[in-house]
């Protein structure tokens, strides 16, 4: 599905409404952050040309200490609405002010999806349906 169908359907629908779905593998450090794990290349004969020697075969993403919370309660299950509601009552020091949560909360998930960290169930049920 290429980024004109996507937004066409995060048009449709409330954002809140949404379940994010995590699409990449991922590592927790001993400090309790969380690296996304992004390979470098896809592809095994782009990877044996292109991989440098020196760089291991993952680009790591790190996470500050709220991307990791929110990280860490995306379960394909809740929506994001009761994600915001998690964050708000679970970690209120990272939510301050506490009105803000629903706008950090989306704003973080928005750049996740657009780097195709994560995706939203309602947009793979509606490819699946089509």
């Amino acid at each position: 599905m290429n980024f004109f169908q996507r937004r066409k359907i995060l048009k449709q629908v409330n954002f809140l409404d949404l379940t994010p779905v995590r699409m990449m593998e991922y590592d927790v450090l001993e400090n309790g952050r969380i690296d996304i794990l992004l390979p470098r290349f896809k592809k095994t004969i782009t990877r044996n040309l292109f991989q440098p020697r020196s760089k291991g075969p993952l680009i790591r993403i790190h996470l500050d200490v709220a991307g990791t919370a929110i990280w860490q309660i995306i379960d394909g299950q809740q929506t994001v609405q009761q994600l915001c509601d998690r964050m708000r009552s679970e970690k209120p020091e990272l939510m301050n002010p506490p009105e803000e949560t629903e706008k950090r909360v989306t704003d973080f998930l928005s750049l996740l999806y657009r780097e195709r960290y994560i995706t939203f169930r309602e947009i793979t049920d509606v490819h699946r349906n089509t």
